[in-house]
């Protein structure tokens, strides 16, 4: 018989993580355990997306899901949403404008959604705006061990810089 018990029954809600990678969204994972046993368990899931239709497709996954462990393992599990914002698209003349500006500064660009809640996720819903980020080591970001080397964090603040000078010279007609 399957151990019954919150410890047990949080280890699969971490694997939605990986099925949800057929749908393109981000999910970051929060876990806590009571110990000594684990009576119960706090799981924080960050489910991200530029969709909002394939948001919510897995914002439904994850409650399938859920459903699912309470049935196989016994447990009662309970949700709640912390904050739910639609997901917005960045302004594509000034993410063209910091291509072309990192460019220039021969800085390498790859465009990443995000879907974080920084705030020009708030500032995209009434006025242009792009994100600038630089890379990490190991793309670990938001953590003691995060590490960015000086030459890219020179690169993004010069590439910010840029953007914002040549930002003055520019009139964004409204796009909406």
């Amino acid at each position: 018989e399957a151990r019954r018990g919150a410890g047990v029954a949080g280890t699969p809600a971490l694997l939605v993580h990986d099925e949800q990678q057929g749908v393109a969204v981000a999910v970051v994972v929060g876990l806590a355990y009571e110990l000594p046993v684990a009576a119960r368990v706090t799981l924080t899931l960050d489910i991200r997306n530029t969709d909002e239709d394939l948001l919510k497709k897995a914002e439904s996954e994850v409650a399938r899901h859920i459903s699912e462990i309470e049935s196989v393992y016994g447990v009662s599990i309970t949700t709640r949403s912390l904050a739910r914002f639609e997901p917005v698209q960045f302004d594509e003349r000034i993410i063209d404008l910091i291509e072309g500006i990192c460019s220039d500064i021969d800085a390498k660009t790859i465009r990443m959604p995000s879907g974080a809640g920084h705030d020009a996720q708030m500032l995209a819903r009434v006025c242009p705006t792009a994100m600038i980020f630089v890379p990490s080591k190991d793309g670990i970001s938001h953590n003691p061990a995060e590490h960015t080397d000086n030459e890219d964090l020179e690169n993004g603040a010069n590439a910010l810089l840029r953007t914002m000078l040549a930002l003055t010279d520019h009139e964004f007609k409204e796009r909406r």
